[in-house]
């Protein structure tokens, strides 16, 4: 079967590979669509950050060369011995976190370590991929399969939600209107923001997030963002969302931010950044960060998208086919900034 698969930064590959055999407690899965997420590319440009690279993943035994991919759907094809509630030909979406199971608490746990599908073992960017049944979650017979391969990232916009303690009728404001910024203004519209702000460098991205549902779109590289906060809330906003990953704007998000407001990080940084904690101590504004997502999130992300409360379909700026991964896909959204989320057509089943 066709897989890419990573093996080192800027050295992803599409191979044929043997297809992988299923376990009793395993499922197999026809893929049809996968999203190339942020820390795919972040892998790919900078990596390895997540993927094992000289020692085996604690939790997989798994390390590089690996195939990649961990927003995805399918259809299940085959299901092992030990698996119940699911069938084949059952539509499913997969939740590409593992953690150690060592903790009551799922937040906590995830924190104790984890890896995710595609990152830690083999993921979607193949024509099939096994996972553990607990990875699986089933998707209604008349769900697009597109959107089923955008639950991940979703999830991961609506967790940062949970994670600022945003409360009904706050104002917002999103640094980066990459794919996760995006879906970050959709699930902050969702949760009852009254403003939201939307900050980049990129036109393009920017008219995607204001058709999504922000109310102002800024281009940081003509206006100052600090300055037009202060103009619309002199005090600042409510809540603030860091996630383009670049020193800069962890300070402006600081900076737009009110007293006692609260700043998430969502992204990922490449490297390691100097930071001034007095930013905190003498504004009085408190900082978040999130990673993944909480079971209970990803599970409320698919009812949303199934009971048309969210729609991230807009975020979907390209189609490409898996051989085209690398110059259509990884080096697209490097150097075009107009793309946001690119699937990558495994089955192409709807």
């Amino acid at each position: 079967m066709r897989a890419a698969v990573f093996h080192n930064a800027k050295d992803i590959r599409v191979e044929d590979i043997d297809a992988p055999k299923i376990q009793d407690n395993q499922v197999k899965v026809k893929v049809a669509w996968a999203g190339i997420c942020g820390s795919d590319l972040h892998e790919y440009n900078a990596g390895p950050i997540f993927i094992p690279k000289d020692e085996e993943s604690p939790l997989t035994g798994r390390k590089a060369p690996l195939t990649m991919g961990h927003e995805f759907s399918g259809v299940i094809e085959e299901t092992g011995s030990n698996v119940e509630g699911l069938k084949a030909g059952d539509k499913v979406t997969i939740n590409p976190l593992i953690t150690g199971k060592v903790h009551e608490k799922t937040l906590v746990d995830m924190y104790k370590g984890f890896t995710f599908v595609g990152l830690g073992s083999d993921g979607g960017f193949a024509d099939y991929v096994v996972v553990d049944k607990e990875n699986i979650v089933k998707l209604k017979d008349d769900t697009s399969l597109e959107l089923g391969a955008l639950v991940e990232p979703t999830a991961v916009a609506l967790q940062a939600i949970r994670e600022s303690e945003m409360k009904f009728s706050d104002s917002v404001a999103v640094f980066g209107a990459g794919p996760i910024g995006l879906l970050t203004v959709i699930a902050a519209r969702a949760a009852g923001a009254k403003d939201i702000i939307v900050f980049d460098l990129s036109d393009t991205r920017l008219e995607k997030a204001k058709e999504v549902g922000a109310t102002y779109t800024v281009n940081s590289g003509s206006e100052d963002p600090v300055e037009f906060v202060k103009k619309h809330y002199p005090d600042g906003v409510d809540r603030t969302f860091e996630v383009a990953g670049v020193p800069i704007t962890l300070n402006q998000a600081i900076a737009v931010t009110r007293a006692r407001g609260m700043v998430t990080i969502v992204s990922i940084f490449e490297k390691a950044m100097e930071f001034n904690p007095m930013l905190l101590t003498s504004s009085g504004v408190r900082i978040a960060s999130t990673l993944a997502y909480e079971p209970d999130i990803f599970e409320a992300t698919v009812k949303m998208m199934e009971s048309g409360q969210i729609n991230p379909y807009p975020v979907i700026t390209d189609h490409i086919e898996l051989g085209d991964i690398v110059e259509k896909g990884f080096e697209a959204l490097i150097n075009d900034k107009s793309q946001a989320k690119i699937l990558v057509k495994l089955s192409g089943d709807k």
